[in-house]
């Protein structure tokens, strides 16, 4: 009797068990995954910020705190402080990324600038970036947002150049305009990025970079694009 009460509670825990995992399956395939591709530079992998100040990131939060608990948020980021448009084409080419995204964020450009790049080699990439995030982004141009080149001017390093605004003035000019032309969405934050003299509290720690608070502020002018964009 003690061996068939023992058969009867291994049944009993085995179809217990059954239940539990089909129930867990179950859950998981009621909500829905939305997959997030930060690319860029310094600015998008949050050089002198902690990895959940920087602004991808931010943006993240902010977007899941509009999904259920049943959702799946997944942000992949392909950036790195110094890369030029060149840079950020290479290492895309490397790591193929798959392209089902659902969100796409590109800002690139500011080391071009510094490293004294040739204009005309952003005239070439920039566009050639933005098809490429278009591709990653199921091939649907209104799921890419392309986010302004900050002017470090405004920081203690670029204490005030006016030469630095001029050239970072030209290349969102292009940017913008290239955006406007194709329908792309255009999120402009330099001038956020403008009060960073005035107020320190914008530039992080290296006197070079925005701060987590910078970033917050980007993130107000992305998120209601981004949710429109996700059908939030």
């Amino acid at each position: 009797m003690k061996h068939l009460l023992k058969i009867g509670s291994l049944v009993l825990f085995a179809l217990l068990v059954s239940c539990s995992v089909n129930d867990t399956v179950q859950t998981s395939t009621n909500g829905k995954t939305i997959k997030y591709l930060a690319l860029g530079d310094s600015y998008t992998i949050g050089q002198s910020v902690c990895e959940t100040c920087r602004f991808p990131i931010q943006l993240q939060t902010e977007l899941k705190n509009n999904l259920t608990s049943k959702d799946v948020f997944v942000t992949n980021v392909i950036a790195q402080t110094g890369w030029t448009t060149t840079n950020l084409k290479s290492a895309i080419s490397s790591q193929n990324p798959t392209n089902d995204y659902d969100l796409v964020t590109l800002l690139i450009g500011v080391n071009n600038q510094y490293q004294n790049k040739p204009f005309s080699l952003y005239e070439l990439e920039f566009p050639e970036l933005v098809n490429i995030a278009i591709t990653k982004a199921k091939g649907i141009k209104a799921n890419v947002i392309v986010v302004s080149i900050p002017d470090y001017a405004y920081t203690p390093f670029g204490n005030g150049n006016t030469t630095i605004s001029t050239q970072i003035d030209a290349y969102n000019a292009f940017a913008e305009n290239y955006c406007i032309q194709n329908n792309i969405t255009f999120v402009n934050i330099t001038d956020i990025t403008r009060q960073g003299l005035a107020q320190p509290n914008l530039v992080a720690s290296d006197g070079l970079h925005p701060s987590e608070l910078a970033y917050s502020k980007f993130v107000e002018r992305i998120f209601p694009k981004a949710k429109v964009v996700l059908g939030l």
